[in-house]
């Protein structure tokens, strides 16, 4: 996280990662409630993950 943060520039970050993170953070908010702050966040950053694939896959198709 630390590596993304640092290699990317405000604005590579705010168009290739906030629209993943923001949509990931939405839905871990409404559907996770595991009763586990481990697992909820372990399935964030995997959704976080899983949205930054599809994202990059479609704008590379573009």
């Amino acid at each position: 996280m630390y590596t993304l943060v640092k290699t990317l520039s405000a604005r590579q970050f705010a168009t290739t990662q906030l629209p993943s993170l923001v949509g990931s953070l939405a839905l871990a908010e409404v559907f996770f409630k595991f009763h586990s702050f481990t697992l909820e966040c372990v399935a964030f950053l995997a959704t976080w993950a899983v949205f930054d694939f599809v994202l990059s896959k479609l704008t590379a198709a573009r």
